[in-house]
């Protein structure tokens, strides 16, 4: 059994599980990785206190040592010879005229490689377009196509709560998300209010969906027939929160009633 810690491989890769090796290093480290047979760079994301214990098999390879002051300039070098690359790679996707867009590029620590992550509406024949980057830079070449949600992640911002994007953040992947979330939150389904800068339903949607959910399991639906103090009526509104809802009596009579204090029951 060795002990696991939980590293971003690069600036945009997977979150995952290294042999830490009996290296001490803290959250937020810069760590050298032995990835494959190359030399990766990572930061670290747990917390030097919860490291896990774990099989080999769990881990995506070790870490090889805390990164220097030397490693430091090398990643920083990496990075900018990565945007000179990704402008080169964009000339000779216009050259082809395919069908493309390239989101950014990075460089293994090594630099035996670089990823170009793009994102397209369809499949891309992409082959020429690797043999004319593997020509200029003669290192091997990797094109991974990614979806909105990941090129939000890749290239960050601002969400209209003035926060910086919870995926570009934090996040160290996406869960699923559905319309049903804002409905079940009686959130307006105006998909401007919803949907965040990749135009996908905000992630911030599932935060509070399962308390909504188990909130939401004991008081009565909208449509409702239910048995009030001022007689039965139907429900039109539910306040999972207050744990309110609203009943029509008929009439024009609509009436807010509490299903803590005086609980209305669903009639038959």
């Amino acid at each position: 059994m060795g002990k696991l810690i939980e590293v971003q491989l690069g600036y945009y890769r997977p979150v995952q599980l290294y042999d830490l090796n009996d290296i001490e290093c803290q959250r937020d480290d810069l760590v050298i990785l032995d990835v494959e047979r190359a030399s990766e760079f990572g930061r670290v994301l747990s917390d030097s206190k919860k490291v896990c214990e774990g099989k080999a098999e769990a881990s995506t390879g070790k870490v090889l040592r805390k990164a220097t002051e030397g490693d430091a300039k090398q990643i920083e070098n990496n990075r900018l010879k990565a945007i000179d690359a990704m402008n080169n790679c964009e000339r000779k996707v216009n050259e082809r005229k395919l069908k493309m867009q390239i989101v950014k590029a990075e460089y293994s620590f090594d630099c035996s490689k670089i990823i170009f992550y793009f994102t397209a509406e369809g499949r891309v024949d992409f082959r020429n377009l690797v043999q004319d980057l593997a020509k200029s830079f003669r290192v091997r070449i990797e094109l991974k196509q990614i979806g909105v949600r990941d090129k939000a992640k890749i290239v960050g911002g601002y969400g209209v709560c003035g926060r910086e994007l919870c995926c570009s953040s934090y996040m160290k992947g996406f869960h699923p998300l559905s319309i049903k979330m804002a409905k079940d939150q009686n959130l307006p389904l105006n998909p401007s209010r919803i949907s965040g800068v990749c135009g996908r339903i905000k992630c911030c949607m599932a935060y509070e969906f399962n308390a909504y959910k188990e909130l939401a399991r004991t008081l009565p639906h909208v449509g409702d027939k239910v048995d009030t103090i001022e007689g039965k009526g139907k429900v039109v509104n539910v306040n999972v929160i207050r744990r309110m809802i609203s009943v029509d009596l008929g009439e024009g009579r609509v009436i807010k009633v509490s299903c803590d204090k005086t609980p209305a029951t669903v009639g038959q």
